[in-house]
């Protein structure tokens, strides 16, 4: 057997596992499946495959981005430490802009391993919110949630959850020849990720969930012409958050508490320990400092003085766990690299919707707003985790729907 159809594979799983399981295993097998990546091309074919794809090379700038503004941070430990997380920005759309990536049916089985994970990672997560049911429930009245994977990153874990919904719905709407048993296996699992995503309540997988489900509901609007049935989607969409916040404790609360977290911020009172209006604050923080250097930002080893400077001047009574990072991934690269940074971050995130070669543009569309909407209130792109899952998402849909296409075209 060729290595060639192994190796690649056998990477991307190892990846999968150090996802869960660790850190060291996912930097050792990100770095395993770099190199293996070019040895089936020559270095030179490579990277001119990598310059023909547009989404390879906007991932790209993401990294060069942080990258440039080197030339004028001061804090050079700080940017040496971003460039680091931000490493996999630069080498993973190189790796998947090999020709010779994978199968069709290796892209389906991974795809599959990984939704199977995430389904049973959510059940560990379940499992420590069922030991204490109580102690969950008063944590979400102060701003924390249940336990998740990910070494508790919850932000990130909450997004996952939801991109492995719209892969799973994804791979249900092309397998159509599935016996009836297994597919219905797979519809309960995909509403039991449904089910769990509102027991966690993390704002930024609701968000991307629902975004993305009333781009899915567009979309069959302008495929089928059916209005009734469209409305009686939206309906039922409207009311899972109604019957959520009657079921489960922990949505409840969530919603309670970010309704007093905004209420606060509202009247201008600065409360400690804060989430909501903490994040509110320092976007407002990251947006003085983009326009104290608006061409090209304080650099992103000094985003956080530069802030905490803000903080000091505007808020004196503010507790130093308070002072955070600009709570916006579109803030950082504006107060990182100023306007032109902002746009540059506004052109990549933008770019996915204009470069559309895929007859499945549903579930590019529906990805990419998902990304972009997540990084609006998180900044993902600043944490190992973070810049992991969404430059494998992004690059994983975008080989598996190329691959797709291939597929039915030799059919």
């Amino acid at each position: 057997m060729n290595h060639r159809n192994w190796i690649l594979p056998v990477t991307i799983g190892l990846m999968l596992a150090g996802l869960f399981f660790s850190r060291f295993l996912l930097s050792a097998s990100m770095f395993l499946f770099i190199l293996s990546s070019f040895q089936f091309n020559k270095p030179i074919n490579q990277v001119k495959s990598f310059f023909k794809q547009p989404v390879l090379v906007g991932i790209s700038l993401l990294f060069l981005l942080p990258f440039i503004s080197g030339l004028w941070s001061q804090d050079m430990d700080t940017w040496s430490s971003v460039i680091r997380i931000k490493l996999p920005l630069l080498l993973l759309p190189f790796a998947f802009a090999s020709n010779h990536f994978t199968h069709q049916k290796n892209w389906v089985s991974l795809s599959v391993i990984l939704i199977l994970l995430t389904g049973c990672a959510t059940w560990w997560s379940m499992w420590h919110y069922l030991v204490d049911m109580d102690a969950v429930h008063s944590g979400y009245l102060q701003a924390k949630t249940m336990i998740t994977p990910l070494q508790n990153d919850h932000v990130r874990f909450s997004w996952m959850v939801s991109t492995c919904i719209l892969l799973a719905t994804y791979l249900l709407w092309q397998k159509k020849e599935l016996p009836l048993h297994i597919k219905a296996a797979w519809i309960i699992l995909i509403i039991w990720l449904i089910v769990y995503l509102h027991l966690l309540a993390a704002r930024t997988g609701l968000l991307c969930f629902y975004s993305m489900c009333f781009m899915g509901i567009i979309y069959f609007i302008f495929k089928t012409r059916n209005i009734k049935r469209s409305l009686a989607a939206v309906c039922i969409l409207l009311t899972i958050p109604v019957i959520a916040y009657q079921v489960f404790p922990t949505f409840q609360k969530r919603v309670q508490y970010n309704l007093y977290d905004l209420s606060v911020y509202n009247k201008q009172v600065y409360m400690p320990g804060s989430n909501d209006g903490m994040r509110l604050i320092s976007i407002k923080a990251g947006w003085q400092v983009m326009n104290s250097a608006p061409i090209m930002g304080v650099g992103f080893g000094d985003i956080r003085t530069e802030t905490v400077e803000w903080y000091d001047q505007h808020y004196p009574e503010m507790i130093n766990e308070d002072k955070i990072y600009p709570s916006s991934e579109w803030m950082m690269y504006g107060a990182g690299t100023g306007w032109v940074g902002m746009f540059i971050f506004l052109f990549v995130m933008a770019l996915p919707f204009f470069i559309n070669p895929f007859n499945h543009s549903w579930i590019w569309v529906m990805l990419n707003l998902s990304a972009a909407l997540s990084l609006l209130f998180d900044i993902g792109l600043e944490v190992q985790y973070g810049v992991f899952l969404y430059s494998f998402f992004i690059l994983w849909f975008y080989k598996g729907i190329h691959l797709h296409k291939k597929y039915d075209a030799t059919r």
